[in-house]
């Protein structure tokens, strides 16, 4: 199992908490809970060993795309697709903005 923590500059802001998908199902849970501020605080936990900079990479990605909401994003990983990675980021996201 490998921790990662990651800072990503926040450009909206929202309100509540928000939770995507289930580890146990062997892809992989998102949960969010917006923060005031500007920044992004993301902490993975993932099965899959020095995959640092894939993430760091999909971040990255994401920030160019769309606006990150100020907060903390948790992930625990088991192994998830780069697909359903993004898919329950956004997922997440668009839920936490209709509560």
């Amino acid at each position: 199992m490998e921790k990662i923590t990651l800072t990503m500059p926040a450009s909206r802001a929202l309100s509540g908490k928000a939770l995507s998908g289930v580890v146990g199902s062997g892809d992989m849970e998102v949960l969010f809970a917006a923060e005031p501020g500007q920044t992004l605080t993301i902490d993975i936990t993932t099965s899959v060993d020095n995959s640092r900079g894939r993430w760091e990479a999909l971040f990255n990605r994401l920030h160019i795309v769309s606006s990150l909401p100020a907060g903390k994003l948790t992930i625990h990983d088991f192994g998830a697709t780069p697909g359903v990675v993004r898919i329950r980021i956004e997922q997440v996201f668009e839920g936490v903005s209709h509560a």
